[in-house]
Formats: structure tokens, C-alpha cells, sequence
């Protein structure tokens, strides 16, 4: 699930706010994950 075909790779500083907006993105799925299959039970 790697997504790194975005045109060209950013700046230090941009890369770093990248993998941070990816790291928040992952544990937003990560939560409504556990949501659905805990409203599942």
C-alpha cells in the first residue's frame, strides 16, 4: 500500500511533513478500523 508515485520527491522539510500527514492518515484509518469492527460485535 506504498503510494510514493507522486511526481517528484519533496525537500527535506517537505518530506518530513509528508510522513507525518501519512503517519496521521494511517492512524485515522487505523482508529476507524477498530470503531467498525468493534460496532460489528
Amino acid at each position: 500500500m506504498k503510494m510514493r508515485s507522486h511526481g517528484k520527491v519533496p525537500q527535506r522539510g517537505g518530506l518530513s511533513r509528508a510522513l507525518r500527514q501519512q503517519k496521521a492518515r494511517l492512524y485515522i484509518i487505523q482508529r476507524c478500523v477498530v470503531m467498525l469492527l468493534c460496532w460489528h460485535d
